[in-house]
């Protein structure tokens, strides 16, 4: 059985106390590798040899610093079947979406940042006094990225690119659920020839790992991505020291369908929206509001696409929808659809699991979920399920659908169906959320900044966002008279 081991100043290492998780693939239940149980003494190691080497990549010349990012972008490239196999197995995504989104992503998360560093400058401002004034922008010093699940090495690279080509040394902690390709991630870094101690992997549960990293008066930043309750507690780890945070946490999303809407391109997007990855994307639209003279049409629309989804092995290119990535989470998703029932709604299809060969029987597979009659304010409506499973409710006018897309605590995205230019401009600002498409999901320009609003996020990612995040501005003023 492969172990899985940490990633200290440029070698893999067992933890401090020998002791291991079992990492289970949701694809069928088994148990097919080991995750370091790593604890303080492990963190500790990481934070010492980051700390080490955090002087010497600093001062690194930013075109140096790119050009290993771009090489461990390109390791990327040809490993990329490898790596999205292993993606799969680990996370139970469809290896077509792992193909096709995860892995190209992270490569292109990598090239991004390497390339946008030479953009990256300070200001000037030259006064008549004699006196002049310009900014200089300095990297924190050792950053913690802790990232999530459900998009395990796009997310991992989503964070490290812009905190290494800034001249920051990393330790990272990712999920202890799908710990794989942040493990090879380490021999990619390796490859590429990136210094010791600059990027170091910590493997382990939250408690053990992550609580004692974001509380290090060593970190001087921490980005994370994860659910609003683990964010709550790192920001209030991270308060006394006043290091800088970043939060991006759970969503409850609408989408809101008009009926003037591209009808075809609202119902195929729709099923892309709130299932894909088997709803596990913080950017899922779950609650989906339809106006009452077209829903009817739009809802039989959505059961017949939804219908067509192929649920099973996720290592077959015809698959749709895979596993959900744990029992734990089949059995919260799962307790969701109870719930939906008790207070009323109707499941219009979905709410089981699918009946499938023997080798996935014991696999964590639910079928995509609709329910109706569901009030706005329920909890089913109200929660962050992370599954796909999907409320579809009639609205009259733009005064009632606005109020029920704002009544949650969450506010990270919105997706808005209309060809009426004038409403499309006029709700999208006042749908409270940090992301809004209209006519359109998941379109992402990696320059703009991606966060959320209320209980969604802290801060910003992306572009020039990341890149201010991970630095330090300092004002520098020379008298020349």
């Amino acid at each position: 059985m492969k172990k899985i081991l940490n990633f200290i100043n440029g070698e893999f290492v067992e933890p401090t106390s020998k002791e291991y998780l079992e990492n289970v693939s949701p694809i069928n239940g088994d148990i097919y590798s080991l995750i370091p149980d790593s604890d303080e003494r492990d963190v500790q190691k990481a934070l010492r040899a980051a700390d080490k080497a955090s002087l010497g990549w600093a001062e690194t010349q930013a075109s140096d610093r790119s050009q290993i990012l771009l090489k461990m972008a390109s390791i990327i490239d040809s490993k990329k079947d490898e790596l999205a196999k292993a993606e799969t197995i680990d996370n139970g995504k469809p290896i077509k979406l792992s193909k096709k989104v995860d892995i190209p992503r992270s490569s292109s998360n990598l090239k991004f940042f390497a390339e946008m560093i030479s953009q990256f400058k300070g200001d000037h401002f030259p006064s008549e006094e004699h006196v002049f004034n310009y900014t200089v922008r300095k990297p924190l010093g050792v950053v913690a990225c802790i990232s999530p699940w459900n998009l395990p090495l796009y997310l991992l690279t989503w964070k490290i690119a812009p905190a290494l080509i800034t001249g920051n040394t990393v330790v990272a902690k990712p999920s202890e659920i799908t710990p794989m390709t942040a493990f090879l991630l380490g021999e990619i870094a390796n490859e590429a020839g990136l210094p010791k101690g600059v990027l170091n992997i910590i493997h382990g549960t939250g408690e053990k790992v992550g609580s004692p990293l974001v509380s290090d008066p060593l970190v001087k930043g921490v980005s994370f991505t994860g659910s609003t309750l683990t964010g709550r507690s790192i920001a209030e780890k991270a308060a006394p020291s006043f290091k800088k945070v970043s939060l991006e946490m759970g969503g409850k999303n609408p989408n809101i369908v008009f009926e003037d809407c591209d009808f075809e391109k609202a119902v195929n997007t729709t099923v892309r929206s709130s299932f894909e990855n088997q709803g596990q994307i913080c950017l899922c639209g779950s609650r989906i509001f339809v106006q009452r003279s077209i829903y009817q049409k739009f809802k039989e629309a959505l059961k017949e696409k939804a219908s067509k989804m192929v649920i099973g092995d996720p290592l077959s290119e015809k698959t749709d929808l895979g596993a959900l990535v744990s029992k734990g989470h089949f059995d919260k998703v799962s307790s969701y659809i109870d719930l939906a029932k008790e207070e009323k709604g109707t499941v219009l299809f979905g709410g089981e699991k699918p009946n499938l060969d023997t080798s996935l029987k014991d696999g964590y597979y639910l079928k995509p979920t609709l329910i109706e009659g569901l009030d706005p304010f329920s909890r089913t409506n109200q929660e962050e399920i992370f599954g796909p499973i999907a409320s579809i409710t009639p609205f009259d006018s733009e005064e009632e659908v606005l109020k029920w897309a704002n009544s949650t605590t969450y506010g990270l995205a919105g997706t808005i169906w209309t060809q009426d230019l004038k409403r499309a401009h006029r709700l999208a600002n006042k749908v409270n959320s940090g992301i809004l498409w209209v006519n359109c999901w998941m379109k992402r320009d990696l320059r703009t900044p991606f966060g959320g609003l209320k209980q969604s996020g802290v801060g910003k990612e992306g572009g020039l966002y990341a890149l201010n995040f991970f630095t330090e501005e300092k004002n520098i003023c020379v008298d020349f008279s």
